[in-house]
């Protein structure tokens, strides 16, 4: 069976969080002809708040993972709450992960990978893997465990 990614995203049973509202002077998304680039997004729970930590000091590095995939959730949102599916999404360009972590962690791709792992399984292995870079950073905003900006592809 070829589900479509709308399709595939609600078979796994997971939930959207309510969509972000920038918090500053920028806009949460842009298309550039047939490209979608989003803003740098955290991990909003359900309730609007936000999962908070460093990772090495307040998480560890599983907690960061799944901080990664509310990212992920988080961002599949605004594509859903601006463009009404996932579907209208041809393909996932560039993703660029930033984790709030210690000065000693090294693993910032597998946390990353939260992010990575939730969209191959919406647009599949082939389209959901794009080029990707992960990277650690000494803080992020509102003390966030994770950040994610992403390029996608538009049908």
């Amino acid at each position: 069976m070829n589900l479509l990614p709308q399709e595939k995203f609600e078979s796994l049973g997971l939930s959207l969080p309510p969509a972000p509202q920038p918090l500053g002077i920028y806009k949460p998304y842009l298309i550039d002809g047939k490209y979608l680039y989003l803003s740098g997004h955290g991990p909003v729970r359900d309730d609007k708040s936000l999962i908070i930590g460093r990772i090495g000091d307040d998480m560890d590095i599983e907690e960061g993972k799944l901080a990664a995939k509310q990212v992920g959730l988080t961002m599949l949102s605004t594509i859903v709450t601006n463009f009404g599916s996932l579907d209208k999404i041809k393909r996932v360009i560039k993703v660029l992960g930033m984790v709030n972590c210690s000065s000693d962690f090294l693993r910032h791709p597998y946390v990353i990978n939260g992010c990575s792992e939730l969209f191959a399984e919406v647009w599949g292995q082939e389209n959901g893997i794009g080029v990707r870079s992960a990277v650690g950073m000494g803080s992020l905003p509102d003390n966030i465990p994770v950040e994610v900006e992403a390029i996608f592809e538009l049908h």
